[in-house]
């Protein structure tokens, strides 16, 4: 699980060691990978219409930005579970909210961030626009955040559990 508070990612064992492993890769035999196939591509010929090499390299690209955040995010990590009080929204925990006050038009999802997104419950960041609006808030609060299209959109906090996965 992550949890994002005052600039440390809190970031279980499990978590801590997949984006570990996810890095050693990307950054050993990815980085050899992608070496030889943008190798092999400039021995094609001229560069210019050569689509097997731009694609290596913009390959390399994404790949090196992955890198990056990889290696500033577990800088920042530190493993184990935030304190997170029961009732109040924060990343690492399970909301359930109310459209518009109608207990009727629920939802129910974990806020955390996209490297702990699972199938067994839906996923906000706590950086997306619903994320920002909730986190904080009490449950019993209402909380404001702006949709897409500019309006704002008002939901009432039912439930703010620990999510225990």
């Amino acid at each position: 699980m992550t949890q994002t508070s005052e600039n440390v990612t809190w970031l279980t064992q499990e978590a801590y060691d997949k984006l570990k492993e996810e890095l050693e890769y990307l950054s050993g035999p990815a980085r050899t990978e992608i070496a030889a196939k943008i190798a092999a591509a400039r021995e094609e010929g001229d560069l210019r219409e050569n689509g097997g090499y731009h694609a290596a390299k913009e390959e390399q690209g994404k790949q090196e930005l992955r890198v990056r955040q990889l290696t500033q995010l577990l800088e920042n990590a530190k493993v184990g579970e935030a304190p997170a009080a029961e009732g109040v929204v924060a990343p690492g925990m399970v909301v359930t909210i109310a459209f518009d006050g109608d207990e009727d038009d629920t939802l129910t999802f974990l806020l955390a961030s996209r490297e702990y997104a699972s199938e067994e419950i839906e996923t906000y960041s706590p950086q997306s626009p619903l994320g920002t609006g909730v986190n904080g808030k009490k449950v019993g609060e209402d909380a404001e955040y702006e949709l897409p299209n500019g309006k704002k959109a008002s939901v009432k906090i039912l439930k703010a559990e620990p999510y225990v996965g």
